[in-house]
């Protein structure tokens, strides 16, 4: 099977807080640089800069693996470079990939691969890659480590296509793929999560094990809507993975976590771009402490799961 054409789009998040912080002139100079690296580091991985999208640049590259090398170097060189900045000024880059048909006109390239990519990339989050699995089927195997997402609801599309994200740190990559250890299971416990029920004010739902994963968020594209200016367009995950319920923080200013009666378990977990299974019941607030008696505050009780409670770094 020969390789299609690979599509990138690499967005900086957080922007309009660093024009906020830094004023228009050093934030435009800032972000206009950081343009230029990323569309360098695309071209020297033989790829093409289609064009530059404000703070984001789309590029395609011949085959999956070059796109592949070319967003891991962007991932781990920006990551160094954030660890030198203050918190406030940090632009993570979240990315999305898809290969298949491009059509060029003028210049310009059109077609399914296009607008999959550019949807992955607003649904990535911070630092993170997602890729469609017809770029995952044309790399080498064990060359990039990466985790099936399983189908994605992306609008537009009747099909749900299968994700993966690639993970592009080593040390990161190692742990998320150990099971979790931090708690055992109580004994005679179901380690099977069957459906997780979700509340926020008037609003309820019930998510299957199957059904998932979801997305919490401000926009319409995510299927549970917490409509509040603290809470990110995509704001968090939850995945069903090997029989347990996992929530992941992929939001700007972070998820907290209670939990109802859980043994050993005290006040709330702070997640950025983080994960924690959820068990048992209990309260999840977007952009805000559970503290703060204004934050949103999603109550949720899982059914099924177990009693376990791990929480990993995803960043």
């Amino acid at each position: 099977m020969s390789a299609h054409p690979t599509v990138v789009f690499a967005d900086l998040t957080g922007s309009t807080r660093v024009f906020e912080a830094m004023g228009n002139a050093r934030a435009t100079d800032t972000v206009t640089r950081l343009i230029q690296w990323i569309g360098g580091v695309c071209e020297a991985h033989s790829g093409r800069v289609v064009k530059s999208l404000g703070d984001g640049v789309f590029a395609i590259f011949a085959n999956g693996a070059t796109a592949t090398r070319a967003v891991l170097e962007l991932q781990r060189n920006h990551q160094k470079r954030l660890q030198t900045w203050p918190a406030p000024l940090r632009m993570e880059l979240q990315i999305g990939v898809a290969s298949g048909e491009v059509v060029e006109v003028d210049g310009d390239c059109y077609g399914d691969a296009v607008n999959l990519a550019s949807r992955l990339s607003d649904l990535a989050g911070p630092s993170q890659i997602w890729a469609t699995e017809s770029v995952i089927d044309e790399l080498v195997g064990g060359e990039v480590r990466h985790r099936s997402l399983g189908p994605i609801n992306i609008r537009g599309k009747n099909e749900m296509p299968i994700v993966h994200r690639i993970d592009w740190q080593d040390e990161v990559s190692e742990f998320l793929t150990m099971p979790a250890s931090l708690v055992a299971p109580a004994r005679g416990a179901d380690s099977s999560f069957g459906q997780i029920e979700l509340a926020w004010l008037d609003v309820r739902s019930m998510f299957r094990a199957t059904e998932l994963p979801i997305h919490l968020g401000r926009v319409d594209e995510a299927q549970f809507v917490v409509n509040d200016p603290r809470v990110s367009r995509l704001h968090a995950r939850i995945e069903a993975r090997q029989g347990s319920c996992v929530l992941v923080d992929v939001s700007t200013y972070g998820t907290w976590v209670r939990f109802h009666g859980t043994a050993g378990a005290s006040g709330e977990i702070a997640l950025r771009r983080e994960e924690c299974v959820l068990h048992g019941s209990g309260e999840i607030g977007l952009g805000a402490p559970l503290s703060d008696f204004s934050a949103p505050t999603i109550s949720f009780n899982t059914t099924g799961g177990n009693v376990l409670l791990a929480r990993r770094d995803l960043r």
